[in-house]
């Protein structure tokens, strides 16, 4: 008959923390029933796991009789190191929960310029107020980043440069993009009364993303799209250059109608074409698929809506 040899008990040093843990439980409650029901476990399985480790230990940890258990003085020495140092950990695993529901850090943000000005800027005074241990880092792109390779936490573009795998939340209301020019730059070229129109005036070109795509000129005549393939000498790569030089009378810029409120109001460029144009997507905020998610980024995520809603 073959001979089955005994399994060699592991060699000394081989400790394993569930053992630590499990021992640490026995020698608080000095009853492997209690310490089986705390740990979830039967009390056969949380014997065995002490007998592992008191083989690789070379050493008895614990007297053990019918009726009572009691730390030898082997497993009292050890108590009194693992005890502590379990404590620790048992803290720093709450303190690290605690931290996740807890509106304190900082949080980073990935925004182009006019989601910023639009978007946050109005509300970032209170938004920091109501949160004082929270710290804010906007940064501020033209073109879309990994967020999750940058190290922010959220991120706020258009609907339609969203990265994939990521959770979108639409915040703020569907923009529009209008044509604006200068009082003056209109009373001495003339204003276009059609889309095709456009051809015939200095327009200012905006370039797109990471790969340099012109912003095009989209309109809607009846019921059919329309795209102006249009000219200019000027070309930029935001909207916020766009539209101060369309204010100095340097053509007519394509921008977001809220993003152009104040200057429209002071009276710097008026609307043009606005029967041609229509409402289009809003922002969006975008994060990672998070099962948990942290609490600086709910509140965040709340306040923003809300406000765009009052404001809508």
């Amino acid at each position: 008959m073959p001979v089955t040899q005994k399994p060699l008990p592991p060699a000394p040093g081989t400790v394993s923390l569930p053992g630590l843990i499990a021992f640490e439980s026995v020698a608080r409650h000095l009853n492997f029933t209690r310490a089986a029901a705390e740990m979830e476990i039967t009390p056969t399985a949380i014997s065995r796991t002490i007998k592992l480790l008191e083989a690789s230990m070379r050493v008895r940890l614990f007297n053990r009789t019918t009726r009572s258990v009691s730390l030898t003085e082997a497993g009292t020495q050890l108590l009194q190191t693992l005890g502590p140092a379990l404590d620790q950990i048992r803290r720093s695993v709450q303190e690290v929960g605690d931290a996740s529901g807890a509106v304190r850090g900082q949080l980073r943000i990935n925004t182009s310029y006019v989601a910023h000005a639009t978007l946050i800027r109005p509300h970032l005074r209170e938004f920091l107020t109501r949160y004082p241990e929270l710290a804010v880092e906007v940064s501020v792109e033209h073109g879309l980043s990994d967020i999750v390779a940058g190290g922010f936490d959220v991120g706020i573009r258009l609907g339609r440069a969203l990265q994939k795998d990521m959770i979108a939340v639409p915040i703020g209301p569907p923009q529009r993009l209008l044509v604006v020019g200068a009082p003056a730059y209109v009373k001495a070229r003339g204003k276009p009364r059609r889309p095709d129109q456009l051809l015939q005036h200095d327009c200012i070109r905006q370039r797109i993303g990471n790969r340099g795509q012109f912003l095009p000129w989209d309109f809607r005549v009846g019921n059919e799209p329309l795209t102006i393939d249009i000219q200019g000498r000027l070309v930029f790569s935001e909207m916020r250059s766009a539209l101060e030089a369309a204010c100095d009378g340097n053509g007519l810029a394509f921008v977001f109608e809220h993003f152009a409120h104040k200057a429209l109001e002071d009276g710097l460029v008026v609307p043009l074409l606005e029967t041609f144009t229509r409402a289009r997507e809003p922002f969006y905020v975008y994060y990672p698929n998070r099962a948990q998610m942290p609490g600086k980024l709910r509140a965040f995520l709340q306040f923003f809506q809300d406000k765009c809603r009052a404001a809508a």
